[in-house]
């Protein structure tokens, strides 16, 4: 999930759970916005090791090392008692009235549970046994970046703040809403460009969405009538629904590859149902074979039509010497212990070869851009290894 997401979590559970406050009310600082600030930031916390990744050479630190140590079930205990005692410490400076050492240990605690929790139901995995255990555990429940569930988390947000007060209602919910909808065709170019479109009824029902929760409830004030937790409580339940919705349809989404692989006949090492955006419709169907990678892109609002399946084969390269030395490079290992689905290619550029390995398990949204997490090595007609790394675009 990404850092953003995962900040506008923390800060609701604290406003829904623990009776947190808006972070940036003008009012002197207290205890409840104290709350909603530690546990925002031990939600985006454990995303802090990408520092490490700036001042390093090393292109497999994202692989290695993201997601690892700051994102361990058995290190959270010791971070939160880390945050907590600068937290108590910084307070102190500032003399605000702060929550108690174990409160607050027991906030960020829960913070960087959020974003393991988050981290675990997609796809990239998360190393939460580390440094016990190096395995990347990942659920395949939600796309790494996704709007729907990101707005689900801070529209009720706005709204408590928008419906707080009576002073200047329609003006905050006219600006509020204008600001959102421009948002939301914003997001709607993002993915068209992405290949991952919406139609324009979605984009236009999304937009009178927002202007039912936003400018329907100030005509009259009712609005106002709503707890500013209750706003807040919708909200993270209403996540937690669509968590489980997203269950559901990756089950559904799951028995059509198995049924994808049975009417094939394909001798199935590994098969997946990976989130595909742009909603929870839609599915990357993914079945390993002893020779290659099918791949079956799932539409789940569609009725099911053996006739219709359209899907594609990634053929592994045939082996020979130049992929038999790849292989047994360390940094290639270390591609193929975290690919989940990986494809192996080989062509020739003049008298190099060019071995590249890449994971199916990150789909290839566009067909005129090169695959994600593409491993590419370059050798010269001995086998002396020229070039390798990452491919770009």
């Amino acid at each position: 999930m990404d850092t953003i997401t995962h900040g506008i979590a923390g800060a609701l559970i604290s406003k829904a759970v623990f009776g947190g406050e808006d972070m940036f009310r003008s009012a002197p600082m207290n205890r409840a916005r104290i709350l909603t600030w530690s546990l925002m930031l031990g939600a985006i916390f454990p995303d802090s090791d990408i520092f490490r990744e700036w001042f390093s050479s090393n292109p497999l630190l994202v692989l290695t090392w993201h997601r690892s140590i700051t994102h361990s079930l058995v290190c959270m205990p010791f971070f939160a008692l880390f945050l907590a005692a600068v937290t108590r410490r910084f307070l102190r400076w500032r003399k605000w009235d702060a929550p108690s050492f174990l409160a607050l240990a027991g906030i960020y605690a829960i913070g960087i549970l959020s974003h393991i929790f988050l981290d675990l139901v997609t796809s990239f995995g998360t190393m939460i046994w580390s440094p016990l255990a190096w395995s990347r555990p990942a659920w395949d429940l939600i796309f790494i970046i996704d709007f729907t569930f990101t707005a689900l988390l801070l529209c009720p947000q706005i709204l408590a703040w928008v419906y707080r007060q009576s002073e200047g209602l329609r003006n905050r919910a006219i600006i509020t809403w204008s600001v959102l909808a421009l948002a939301s065709l914003g997001v709607a170019a993002l993915l068209k460009n992405v290949g991952a479109p919406i139609s324009v009824e979605t984009a236009v029902t999304i937009i009178m969405l927002f202007a039912a929760f936003f400018l329907l409830p100030a005509t009259r004030g009712t609005g106002l009538r709503v707890r500013y937790a209750t706003w807040n409580r919708a909200g993270l339940l209403a996540a937690m629904l669509y968590v489980v919705a997203a269950l559901y349809a990756q089950r559904a989404a799951l028995d059509r590859v198995r049924q994808f692989a049975s009417l094939f006949q394909l001798q199935v090492e590994s098969l997946g149902a990976l989130p595909f955006p742009p909603s929870l419709w839609h599915w990357d169907g993914l079945v390993s074979t002893a020779h290659g990678v099918y791949e079956v892109r799932l539409d789940l609002s569609e009725a099911r039509s053996h006739a219709s399946i359209e899907h594609r084969y990634y053929p592994d390269a045939i082996p020979n010497p130049y992929i038999d030395r790849a292989k047994r490079l360390p940094e290639v290992q270390t591609v193929l212990w975290f690919s989940r689905f990986p494809v192996t290619r080989f062509h020739k550029e003049g008298s190099d070869a060019i071995v590249e390995i890449y994971d199916a398990r990150f789909p290839q949204v566009r067909r005129d851009r090169p695959a994600s997490f593409t491993y590419r090595v370059k050798m010269d007609e001995s086998g002396a290894v020229l070039s390798q790394g990452w491919e770009r675009e």
